[in-house]
């Protein structure tokens, strides 16, 4: 079955109440938890969707887990600059688009954006105006712990992670917030103030 598609939006610029919060950080600092913990208990947050042209897996449902489009109207969407950003994975496209978070935006909601540093770095362009926040882990002893004890790389693969997590961490200070994930819950407790206060 032919995935549904996204009908690309048109781009206006937001002048709402409303902003674009970026998280990243690198593999394994716990960026996933931290984001999921925090929209648990904040409701009146929103994940951004991202779109893909990806087959569904089983149980997925288009606009939940992702918008899920065929090339020809993503490929579309990149040249009408309807992303805010976007990459290919394995064959595959995924992206950001900026009419659905927009349209978040202007209804005056908060949209949290978690992506790794190349699309952040991407919507420093296409999206000035997003508050940027980097989850650190207290060390690179400490990484490299929390990755093996995940028990899904092989030592190569950790190694790669490992590697490329020294480049990320070089580009912390390029972002409005810095945050150690060393105290699960203080970690939170200062995404949330970021979040909620932008401080």
């Amino acid at each position: 079955m032919q995935p549904e598609t996204l009908t690309p939006q048109a781009c206006q610029p937001s002048t709402s109440l409303g902003r674009l919060v970026v998280l990243t950080g690198p593999s394994g600092v716990g960026k996933g938890t931290l984001v999921k913990a925090l929209l648990s208990t904040h409701p009146e947050l929103h994940l951004s969707i991202s779109a893909t042209t990806r087959q569904p897996r089983p149980g997925e449902v288009h606009g939940q887990q992702y918008y899920f489009v065929d090339r020809a109207t993503f490929e579309e969407m990149i040249a009408t600059e309807q992303l805010l950003e976007w990459a290919e994975y394995a064959g595959n496209l995924y992206g950001t688009p900026r009419g659905a978070v927009e349209a978040e935006i202007a209804a005056g909601k908060t949209v949290i954006l978690e992506i790794e540093l190349v699309g952040a770095r991407v919507v420093r362009q296409t999206f000035p105006a997003a508050f940027r926040v980097f989850i650190l882990p207290p060390s690179l002893d400490e990484l490299e712990r929390r990755l093996r004890d995940r028990g899904t790389d092989a030592d190569p693969v950790i190694q790669q992670r490992l590697a490329h997590a020294q480049t990320e961490l070089a580009a912390r200070d390029e972002f409005d917030v810095q945050i150690v994930n060393d105290d699960f819950d203080t970690a939170l407790r200062q995404i949330e103030q970021a979040v909620l206060d932008g401080a």
